[in-house]
């Protein structure tokens, strides 16, 4: 700068100079020393001089540039992109907390089987204990049976009583039959053949007194209608059983399922036979299953009939409203390894419909879903045809217990062999047990009898 300034002096020391000099002489002047001139004004800007100040103006420019118009638009441009990213994230909220089906209400849910005995009578034996794990079929506990034991004989010994009544009867029936009208008339074989009917239809009551004793004598067993486990066990030996009172619950285990209580916001997109996850509570490892039905009904409070009959209808918010909850049943068709089930157990239940989403890239998919939310938000949720089918007995397992029944009857000639063994034959010798029942028997004298005796143990 200093060399830059000294220049400038002379230059204008000799230009005042010039101007002070008569015409002709500046003239001459001018002829006679234009190179000096020249090297003065070549030395009065330097190339190297000028380089320095122009260095330095540069930085200030970009920096005046950057302030003017870069970071204007660099904050438009973080403000456009922090709004696009806030209202993304708002409306995957909104569709995963409003529209997707998805509900922390879940339970897990069993059918229990409320065991109560046909027959009443004192307790003397519990097999079982609580919480254990029995088999259809297995005797949970035993009712006193004397009592039915004395009803079985006592019905069996009338049976005998009946039989022999029928089979005289039906051979003087069958005498008379083969009488000459010289030797009967029709009116005593009339009355003969009326008595053989009456004996039959004796002996057929009374076989079914039989059997009713039998079956009761069966009962006083009580056995478990289902697998599963014994809950809540508070029977004792000793308790008088009643008839038709329960007195052991059992959880069965083959008929576990899952309730999930979606809102109505979100039962659009719950279909039969979506892919259901479920996570309980302290199990990191869901349980798979499928929904399997769809409520049709849930109790409305303003449909019942308040004071002098009159409706009671509840007063709501006009700008709040509660949505309704929809049970939906789940089938479960995998457990976690070392997963107990429990009826009531908490899970968080979410329906997932990977019916096309599995050869989908994670892009379309994120597209889908955004698609999706976006069609949820301004024209809501749109129902899929034929979503929730109407449910059928067809094809579904039917449960059923095995029917009570009797065993064949025997015969008036099985019950006492020997007895008529023709119309002209002596009767052999035909004698009554000695004991009939399913406790201690000893050895019945009659075969037949022995054989009925030990064909209803």
């Amino acid at each position: 700068m200093e060399t830059l300034t000294k220049h400038k002096l002379n230059l204008r020391e000799e230009l005042g100079e010039a101007t002070t000099d008569p015409p002709s002489t500046q003239a001459d002047g001018a002829r006679a020393q234009p190179p000096k001139l020249n090297v003065v004004l070549r030395q009065a800007r330097p190339k190297h001089d000028q380089h320095p100040s122009m260095s330095e103006n540069t930085p200030a420019r970009e920096r005046r540039f950057v302030a003017r118009v870069v970071l204007p638009w660099t904050s438009r441009l973080a403000t456009l992109v922090i709004a696009l990213v806030a209202v993304l994230i708002s409306i995957g909220a909104w569709g995963h907390y409003v529209m997707a089906p998805w509900t922390r209400d879940g339970r897990i849910r069993a059918q229990v089987a409320s065991v109560a005995p046909l027959v009443s009578g004192q307790i003397t034996e519990v097999k079982i204990a609580d919480n254990q794990f029995v088999h259809k079929g297995d005797v949970l506990y035993v009712i006193d049976p004397f009592d039915f034991e004395v009803a079985l004989r006592t019905n069996m010994a009338s049976l005998k009583q009946r039989a022999a009544d029928q089979q005289v009867k039906e051979a003087q029936s069958e005498r008379r039959l083969h009488l000459s009208n010289l030797a009967t008339t029709p009116e005593q074989q009339q009355t003969y053949k009326g008595n053989a009917i009456q004996a039959q239809a004796a002996f057929e009551a009374m076989q079914q007194q039989v059997a009713q004793a039998e079956i009761n004598l069966n009962r006083t067993q009580v056995r478990s209608p289902v697998n599963g486990y014994v809950t809540n066990l508070l029977l004792r030996v000793g308790d008088y059983a009643h008839t038709g009172v329960t007195n052991v619950s059992i959880i069965d285990t083959d008929s576990y399922w899952l309730d999930g209580y979606f809102e109505e916001t979100q039962m659009a997109r719950v279909c039969v036979g979506n892919r259901a996850e479920a996570k309980l509570m302290g199990y990191s490892s869901p349980i798979v299953g499928h929904v399997a039905t769809v409520t049709r009904g849930v109790s409305v409070s303003n449909a019942a009939a308040g004071a002098q009959g009159l409706p009671n209808v509840d007063p709501i918010y006009t700008w709040v409203r509660l949505a309704q909850r929809v049970p939906v049943r789940i089938e479960i068709d995998a457990v976690p390894p070392d997963m107990p089930l429990v009826s009531g157990m908490t899970a968080t239940v979410t329906i997932r419909d990977d019916s096309d989403t599995d050869q989908l890239t994670w892009f379309d998919r994120f597209r889908a879903e955004v698609a999706t939310s976006l069609s949820d938000v301004f024209n809501g949720p749109s129902a899929q045809p034929g979503c929730v089918p109407v449910i059928t007995t067809e094809g579904r397992p039917t449960q059923s217990l095995p029917a009570t029944q009797a065993q064949p009857s025997l015969t008036p000639e099985q019950i006492n062999p020997g007895l008529i063994p023709g119309l002209n034959a002596k009767p052999q010798n035909v004698g009554l047990p000695a004991s009939v029942g399913t406790g201690n028997r000893s050895e019945a004298k009659s075969p037949a009898i022995d054989h009925w005796a030990h064909g209803r143990r």
